[in-house]
């Protein structure tokens, strides 16, 4: 197995089809297929199901798909750290975002990265904190901001502030205020809520508190997807626990509550962390480009630094 056949065989899964690949790759088809087939005799096993519309990986396919991808990149990453040496940060940068961080930081991050970093470009992946963490341990990401992560051998986690969270419901009235008064866990554990499913950060913070105060949650359902859960609480009696920054551009519509914890904390809130991966070196661009991550943070959220 070489670094060529590894390449070829990626593009043709993510494109679906040899004829595609092979235009992209600019190889001929038939030294495609060459290769590919070599590939499937040395593992020995095939990687693709052929049908009349192009192909499908089979279970093995898969499994070389995820183990590819970490592979190439990495191998570009080696190159990004030595050309790093001869001047200042280049090569490619991904960056993994929680949809509630997403909305806020990616327009801003994007222009001071290309303002600080005019040799290197950037890739931004939205997803929850769990997948976060599988994409960097598989190295489809260089760095990711997270929630309330357990710490891993596999991961550096740095601290980097607390986020309020607020009890979310659909907005009663036109002229009712955006941020109403707090409400306490035993308020909170008496409404409907539409929640991620577990081990969400946010999901296991709130039954986590809850649990201290002797109380559980009243989850009807969960949902992976922040702009689903608020589709879902303005056109239901449902509500849902998120911070103020997931609600951007849809404001108008509901009315967030501050969640007061146990008595004399402060109120509920979650902790963002920079993860990096534990298991690679960092390379100038990602050190460079995570600490730029920190100082946007702070910047558009405004809050202190976490202890």
């Amino acid at each position: 197995m070489d670094l060529k056949q590894l390449e070829y065989f990626v593009h043709i899964a993510e494109l679906g089809s040899f004829t595609r690949a092979a235009t992209v790759l600019r190889v001929a088809q038939p030294a495609l297929s060459r290769q590919v087939r070599s590939l499937e005799v040395e593992l020995r096993q095939p990687l693709f199901d052929r049908n009349g519309r192009g192909v499908t990986l089979t279970e093995a396919g898969k499994r070389l798909l995820a183990h590819g991808r970490g592979i190439l990149q990495q191998v570009e990453r080696a190159r990004q750290d030595l050309e790093d040496q001869r001047g200042a940060a280049s090569g490619h940068l991904a960056i993994g975002l929680p949809p509630s961080v997403s909305r806020t930081l990616t327009g801003p991050l994007v222009e001071a990265f290309r303002r600080r970093f005019p040799k290197a470009t950037l890739t931004m992946v939205e997803g929850l904190s769990t997948y976060a963490l599988e994409w960097l341990v598989l190295g489809r990401i260089d760095c990711a901001v997270v929630y309330n992560v357990a710490p891993a051998a596999a991961i550096e986690l740095v601290p980097v502030l607390d986020e309020p969270l607020f009890l979310v419901s659909a907005r009663p009235t036109s002229d009712a205020q955006p941020v109403g008064k707090p409400v306490s866990l035993a308020q909170l554990a008496q409404h409907e809520l539409v929640m991620p499913s577990r081990p969400h950060s946010i999901r296991m913070l709130l039954e986590t508190a809850l649990a201290g105060a002797g109380l559980k949650p009243r989850i009807e359902l969960e949902i992976d997807s922040v702009p689903a859960m608020l589709d879902l609480v303005e056109r239901n009696p449902l509500h849902a626990v998120l911070s103020l920054n997931a609600l951007r551009g849809r404001e108008e519509a509901f009315v967030a509550r501050p969640i007061a914890s146990s008595r004399g904390e402060p109120p509920l809130a979650a902790r963002l962390w920079i993860a990096t991966s534990a298991q690679r070196p960092s390379g100038p661009l990602v050190e460079q480009g995570t600490a730029l991550l920190g100082e946007m943070l702070h910047e558009l959220w405004g809050s202190p630094r976490a202890a």
